[in-house]
């Protein structure tokens, strides 16, 4: 070959040679490829050309030395950044309840060293001690908020694991002095006594005093159970039932003393009929295309589970066609409903929607729900009036409803919510009691507030002149006292309008507070007590996917730990806080404002609620969990 198409400005291009044989120093063309470009001294253009083009060309192609280079050798990480990757493997245990042994496992070692490009790197052994270290971390920042706040109301329930361990939950609730409604867990705490009343007040006091608000906390919500009423009653708090407990056991009591027995009992034939194979539920789900129904399984009520006879009933009753038409079609014994039963199940659904809606309003923990229940129980019972369309065993039903709501409504601390009904301003009218009754709830908030004001002055004057300056000063003003305040603080209040159902009352106080200092106070202390004790039924449906078959013999130390870090991963940061309040009155209500000027009841809600709101988050990150498929993007999501 020739010098000049050996030679070029670098190697793999060559000089074009002209047809004259002469070279053209201006153009060359590259021996891979045979691309002619333009050359004006720079190598630029030729280089990302090969780099680009050629880059895993082998020596048998004429750009021999031109290979990318490969580094093979990667540098290990450094301290502070594997000190970030433990920190990040440690919150994502406690995040979404995962094993710490997985850490051991080889496939997440082996992600691990590729996403980190060091093959040395392994997750410490030390993954508990973080996580220890973090949850500290967070209890300090929350103890650091409850040092803030004058009231706090607890929850409190017990949970038995699957290693049949004891434990006791307990959460807090409390507004901020911004009026925002906060709430998290306190600890879930293993106990080995028997859970006389005794052994349960000390165990409440504990939780109090290990996070100092003994002086704080007004009253401890529990269920109806005697023990804990009992228990309750031996501290200096006030016991608040659980109004969800109660609605569900009034529920009960009634199916089980109406004709509603044989209708109820053949459907749940049908159900387990479905459940329990699933050829059968392969066929049902082909009736349902076949009729243009959405496909969609059975649910089977269970006694400890709320509203699940509701569930099961509407389900039935949505599918009656596809699942007579799969029926018929097989072999079975099963006797089905006859018109006039699913007509009884047509009219349970009614009966129990009321119900359901009650459970689910007063059920949720990011908005006031003390306040709601008065109005909820008044709601409840103009819905169970009789009428003379009702047939015999509809009219069973809502005598004996409305008898055993009654009598267990007489459990309930009534006084204490009247005074956080008439410190709502949706509800200060009353209009949920009797007539006779709304003006002595008006002189016990006078009463309190009378109260009230010698203490606040004595704690303004500790810090002041003595207190016998102070009286000289007293007598010769002639200021009104602040006993001679009250009433026409009292009357300013009544004399506001109240506001829509909708509306958020933490709202209206937090403009209003100002105008209402001496109400402000006690509507601190009595709107954030929750109507349910549903926080801690949350706090132990995590507790139940950390504390499986295969992590049974977790520490109660390490379980108290995971389980309060998964429920701190899910609090709402200071923007989903405004997203809650902004949406506040559309989850909560949807009424129709003359029906309640007329008897002040709540019309089913036709948005979703905050509470159900929570509930499909929580059960969309299980069924994440059980599929083992949560990854970032899910997490975003919820």
């Amino acid at each position: 070959m020739e010098q000049g198409e050996q030679s070029g400005p670098i190697d793999g291009f060559k000089y074009k040679k002209n047809d004259d044989g002469t070279v053209n120093k201006s153009k060359v063309i590259c021996k891979i490829c045979n691309k002619e470009f333009q050359f004006h001294r720079s190598c630029s253009s030729l280089r990302y050309h090969v780099n680009a083009k050629h880059a895993f060309a082998g020596p048998s192609g004429s750009a021999s030395g031109l290979r990318q280079t490969t580094l093979n050798v990667r540098r290990p990480l450094t301290k502070s950044t594997s000190d970030h990757l433990t920190n990040t493997i440690a919150k994502w245990i406690a995040k979404d309840c995962r094993p710490i042994s997985i850490v051991e496992d080889s496939g997440f070692l082996d992600v691990l060293q590729v996403a980190s490009q060091d093959s040395s790197y392994k997750p410490p052994a030390t993954v508990m001690t973080k996580i220890h270290a973090l949850y500290e971390s967070e209890k300090e920042k929350r103890k650091e908020v409850l040092a803030q706040v004058n009231y706090i109301a607890l929850t409190g329930d017990h949970w038995t694991s699957v290693s049949n361990d004891n434990y006791l939950g307990v959460t807090a609730h409390f507004i901020s002095d911004t009026w925002e409604l906060k709430s998290f867990a306190l600890t879930i705490l293993k106990t080995e006594e028997r859970h006389f009343a005794e052994a349960c007040k000390e165990q409440f006091l504990s939780v109090a005093r290990k996070w100092d608000i003994e002086g704080k906390t007004t009253t401890i919500g529990t269920d109806s159970a005697r023990n804990m009423v009992a228990a309750i009653r031996l501290t200096r708090y006030e016991h608040m039932n659980c109004v969800a407990h109660m609605v569900q056991r009034c529920v009960t009591v009634s199916l089980a003393d109406s004709g509603f027995a044989n209708a109820l009992a053949k459907a749940r034939k049908v159900v387990g009929h479905f459940k329990h194979s699933p050829a059968n539920a392969t066929e049902l789900q082909a009736q349902q295309v076949s009729l243009g129904k959405k496909q969609e399984p059975l649910i089977q009520d269970v006694p400890t589970r709320w509203n699940s006879t509701l569930e099961m009933v509407k389900r039935v009753s949505r599918n009656k066609e596809a699942v007579i038409a799969a029926l018929d079609n097989q072999e079975h014994k099963l006797i089905l409903p006859t018109a006039a039963e699913w007509d009884k199940l047509q009219r349970l659904e009614t009966l129990l929607e009321p119900c359901r809606y009650v459970t689910e309003l007063l059920g949720g923990e990011a908005y006031v729900s003390c306040s709601v229940v008065l109005p909820s129980l008044c709601h409840l019972r103009l819905k169970m009036e009789a009428c003379d369309e009702d047939p015999a065993y509809v009219v069973r039903f809502k005598t004996k409803f409305k008898e055993d709501l009654a009598s267990r409504q007489e459990q309930l601390n009534n006084a204490w919510l009247q005074i956080a009904t008439v410190l709502d301003p949706r509800f200060k009218d009353l209009k949920c009691l009797p007539k006779k009754d709304r003006e002595a709830v008006w002189t016990t908030l006078e009463g309190m507030l009378q109260q009230e004001s010698p203490r606040k002055s004595s704690q303004t004057h500790d810090d002041g002149p003595p207190r016998k300056k102070i009286s000289l000063l007293q007598m010769g003003s002639d200021s009104e006292s602040d006993e001679d305040d009250v009433q026409p603080a009292i009357q300013r209040y009544r004399a506001e309008p109240t506001i829509k159902l909708e509306d958020c009352p933490l709202r209206w106080w937090a403009s209003h507070s100002g105008a209402h200092e001496k109400l402000a106070t006690l509507a601190h202390k009595y709107l954030a007590t929750p109507a349910t004790t549903v926080p801690c039924e949350r706090l132990f449906s995590v507790a139940g996917h950390i504390v499986n078959k295969k992590r049974s013999a977790l520490l109660s130390e390490n379980v108290k730990k995971l389980v309060c870090l998964t429920v701190y991963s899910f609090e709402p940061d200071a923007s989903s806080d405004k997203e809650n309040e902004d949406l506040y009155g559309s989850r909560c209500f949807q009424v129709n404002a003359s029906e309640w000027s007329k008897a002040g009841s709540l019309w089913p809600p036709k948005r979703i609620s905050t509470s159900q709101i929570q509930i499909f988050q929580m059960a969309f990150f299980h069924l994440l969990l059980f599929h083992g498929n949560l990854n970032k993007e899910y997490l975003k999501m919820l």
